[in-house]
């Protein structure tokens, strides 16, 4: 059913993952064509809601809480990057689509990655949004030294989170976005747990292996400024797939597809038009 009183916010809906867990989403529009969109590290339908609307004008468009996350269940299985590729394809069933561009931002590249692995058949092309392939140097500190912060303050942890996310100009004008980010600190155990195994999961992320067979069209995007999954990741990811293109904006940050959602839907729209 539709959201009370917004008339953006889609038609929910519920998916049973494999292990029965409850998956919350959203459908937005119609059309020919469908496009899942998969968020990274926080792992919320929410990150998505001004870009879902505006990206549905001629083509379904998904979104959903990840498990353990937002309005869905944790369930029982081990949270690895397989396993919510696999949630991907839950929801999938739900809606009855059997044929998706799957957009994944952050650990939703690594998510989008697995899933062209896991169901090729199932997957019409990849937008791989400040993503990464391999493990890194890099990658392994930041993480690592944010894993560190949600362990001894998970307030510290969520504002850290949305100050290394977004370009410093764009944020002193949203203070709000900041603020949001704080009171939603993980504030039970549980929640902690279910941040740690997430970033547990994309630490422990290789896709090096299998980068050459994933030949569906792919789409690449990055930001020269992001410094949590700086474009030069992007680079190597974009090299590393057959089919791939890469475009990079001159600024934006790690969440370019928030701070600059007017472009990202552009060149999003503009690449599926394409195909």
């Amino acid at each position: 059913m539709s959201a009370a009183g917004d008339s953006t916010a889609g038609e929910s809906f519920i998916a049973s993952a494999d292990d029965g867990a409850k998956l919350k989403a959203w459908s937005h529009g119609s059309g020919r064509r469908a496009l899942l969109l998969v968020s990274g590290l926080g792992g919320t339908g929410g990150f998505w809601k001004e870009v879902a609307p505006a990206l549905s004008g001629d083509m379904r468009v998904l979104r959903f809480d990840q498990r353990g996350i937002g309005a869905s269940e944790r369930g029982s299985a081990s949270v690895s990057i397989d396993q919510l590729a696999r949630d991907c394809l839950s929801v999938l069933d739900a809606a009855g689509i059997e044929r998706v561009f799957l957009l994944g931002h952050s650990t939703g590249g690594c998510i989008g990655q697995a899933f062209a692995r896991i169901a090729p058949e199932r997957t019409e092309g990849l937008i791989l949004s400040a993503a990464w392939m391999r493990p890194s140097h890099y990658m392994n500190a930041l993480f690592g030294t944010r894993r560190d912060i949600l362990a001894h303050s998970p307030a510290a942890y969520a504002a850290s989170a949305a100050l290394l996310s977004h370009p410093p100009d764009w944020l002193e004008e949203n203070w709000g976005v900041f603020e949001a980010g704080v009171r939603n600190a993980p504030a039970t155990p549980e929640a902690v747990a279910v941040v740690r195994e997430r970033i547990d999961a994309l630490l422990s992320f290789d896709g090096s292996a299998q980068a050459g067979a994933l030949t569906q069209p792919a789409l690449v995007l990055g930001a020269r400024d992001d410094m949590i999954v700086p474009p030069f990741l992007q680079k190597d990811l974009a090299a590393a797939l057959p089919s791939a293109e890469l475009r990079v904006m001159e600024s934006g940050g790690h969440f370019f597809p928030v701070t600059r959602r007017d472009r990202t839907v552009a060149e999003i729209s503009d690449w599926i038009g394409a195909r």
